[in-house]
């Protein structure tokens, strides 16, 4: 199965879900698209891979007891490849955004990092990893 493993810097480059009901939705969404998933340990843990035609577009994850418990509901994330996430999380805080999740290794495919615009909004930063 292909695993996207090179972006240009500042494009969009991956999406995951995290969903209240992982199962549901990867339900739903072999139905609505006829994606397939297949399990990948990180961390850790486990997430699943979407895949269509061998390919992976994109990930799935289950939301924890705790983020259930506080009302975060399902939501999509799109991340945008960037070539230093340390100093891209540095300046998205510089800018008057704010850094949700620290930048941390996922085993084997990417730093990621969460942050905020000024605004609220949500984005994934994305610096790939052999």
């Amino acid at each position: 199965m292909a695993i996207i493993s090179e972006y240009k810097p500042a494009r969009f480059c991956w999406v995951d879900l995290a969903a209240v009901d992982s199962r549901g939705a990867a339900d739903f969404y072999r139905g609505l698209f006829g994606w397939q998933t297949e399990t990948q340990h990180a961390n850790g843990g486990e997430f699943k891979r979407f895949t269509a035609e061998g390919e992976t577009v994109a990930s799935l994850y289950q939301l924890d007891a705790r983020q259930i418990a506080a009302g975060v509901p399902s939501h999509w994330t799109p991340y945008i490849s960037v070539a230093d996430i340390d100093e891209s999380a540095t300046r998205a805080r510089t800018l008057g955004g704010q850094v949700v999740i620290k930048p941390f290794q996922v085993d084997g495919m990417a730093r990621v990092s969460l942050v905020t615009d000024p605004d609220g909004a949500l984005i994934g930063l994305w610096e790939p990893r052999a």
